[in-house]
Formats: C-alpha cells, sequence, structure tokens
C-alpha cells in the first residue's frame, strides 16, 4: 500500500510555533524543544507532514500548534485546530497520533488534546 506522501494525496499538517518564544528555553526552561518536535515527526512519520513557524502570534498561549486537515478530512468539515499549551512528550505524541490516524474531519481528537482545543482570536502576542 502506498503511503499519503507517496500516493500523492493530501495529508494533515501541523504546524508547530518556533521562533519568538513558543519552543524557547527563556520562556519554558527545562523542556526540550527540539526532542519534543522530533518526537512529533517520528510519531506521524509519513502519515502527516510537520513544520515549523517562526510565529503564530499567540505567545501568551505558548507552545502553540495548528493541525490542519487532510484534502479527504476538509471534505468531511475538518477545519484547522488550535492547540495551546502543547507543553508535554506525552501531548507531542498524543497530537502525533491523532495525525496518523486521520486528524481533523476524519478522527476525533484524543481527550488530552480536546483539552488544548481554543479558538484563535485577536492577537494576544505579549509586548516585547
Amino acid at each position: 500500500m502506498l503511503s499519503a506522501k507517496k500516493s500523492g494525496t493530501s495529508i494533515p499538517t501541523a504546524t508547530v510555533c518556533r521562533g519568538c518564544c513558543c519552543g524557547t528555553v527563556r520562556k519554558h526552561p527545562g523542556i526540550d524543544h527540539d526532542s519534543q518536535l522530533d518526537a512529533l515527526r517520528d510519531t506521524v512519520d509519513d502519515a502527516a507532514r510537520v513544520r515549523t513557524s517562526d510565529c503564530l502570534d499567540d505567545c501568551k498561549r505558548s507552545n502553540v500548534i495548528v493541525v490542519s486537515p487532510s484534502r479527504a478530512g476538509r471534505s468531511k468539515g475538518g477545519r484547522p485546530v488550535w492547540l495551546q499549551r502543547v507543553l508535554t512528550d506525552s501531548a507531542m505524541t498524543e497530537v502525533g497520533e491523532w495525525m496518523r490516524a486521520g486528524g481533523p474531519g476524519i478522527a476525533d481528537p484524543p481527550p488530552e488534546i480536546k483539552r488544548l482545543v481554543y479558538r484563535p482570536g485577536k492577537s494576544v502576542k505579549n509586548p516585547k
């Protein structure tokens, strides 16, 4: 069976904020952000895409991840899901497993992830 990438079908995408303050030791000391990002990439393997962004402009909710649906997920009503305070290894693993299961529109997020979902509004970026 061909993977989603190899068959040319759309796959879920996680955009992980890593730049201004999300994913930094300055804001979250004691967290190995690089290791967490590697774990997410390892968990999704080729079933989903993981990319980083310098800033998603919601610094009060750091660490922010936006999980976008695949083409099939979008056709079933899936929309981008914003996650806040994704700070634990287990949360990163859960995000990855949810994406492997199909992500928004295809699979319901696990309970740990449901607690991290929020609706973005106006910018809440911390003043510098």
